[in-house]
């Protein structure tokens, strides 16, 4: 099996994080792509605003009608500051396969600050999302030398969707309709999500 892991807050998710996932499994010829919410990003100083509950039931709704897309709550049930390594050392125990950590290339700037990277990258590949005019040697070039034989690139189009953005039309009360699928968008509506 060639798994792909694509980790993230997904504070909402959205249709940029399903296009990654999509270009993902066919540049990588995955067999399943598993999103993975974190409980807590080490990297970052703030928290996410919606619950572990409600990210994982929008990422069920993302990926409902992809059949070869899951959602794993590892990060969630472990709580806490989530780390790859750990994660990817789980799910190698509940699932031996060939697996790729799906990021994007201005997250492998951070590598050497992540938790055990040396550990991680004899764990998986990285699948490194990248601009269409960035080169492969751009994104290995992002990545310390020793593991620099571990990066393959997934190229696509520039996906101009954030959820910070996401948020941010939310509490304006602007529509978010071209940015989730509909049954995201009635998720955050019923829930009150994100609304200030």
């Amino acid at each position: 099996m060639r798994i792909g892991i694509f980790g993230g807050t997904f504070d909402p998710p959205h249709n940029g994080h399903l296009a990654v996932a999509r270009a993902a499994m066919k540049e990588l010829e995955l067999d399943e792509i598993l999103f993975v919410p974190a409980a807590k990003n080490p990297l970052k100083d703030r928290g996410p605003r919606a619950t572990g509950d409600d990210r994982l039931t929008m990422l069920s709704l993302l990926v409902a009608g992809e059949p070869t897309m899951g959602v794993v709550d590892l990060e969630l049930q472990r709580g806490g500051a989530s780390y790859t390594v750990d994660t990817v050392s789980d799910l190698q125990v509940a699932q031996p396969a060939e697996y790729w950590f799906i990021l994007g290339a201005d997250a492998l700037k951070g590598l050497s600050e992540w938790k055990q990277p040396a550990k991680l990258l004899k764990m998986c590949r990285l699948g490194v999302i990248v601009r269409p005019s960035m080169t492969d040697s751009d994104a290995a070039m992002r990545v310390a030398a020793p593991y620099r034989d571990k990066v393959d690139v997934v190229r696509m189009p520039p996906i101009d969707i954030s959820s910070t953005e996401i948020r941010n039309r939310l509490a304006r009360s602007q529509t978010i309709a071209p940015y989730v699928p509909a049954p995201v968008m009635a998720y955050i509506d019923e829930k009150g999500l994100y609304q200030d």
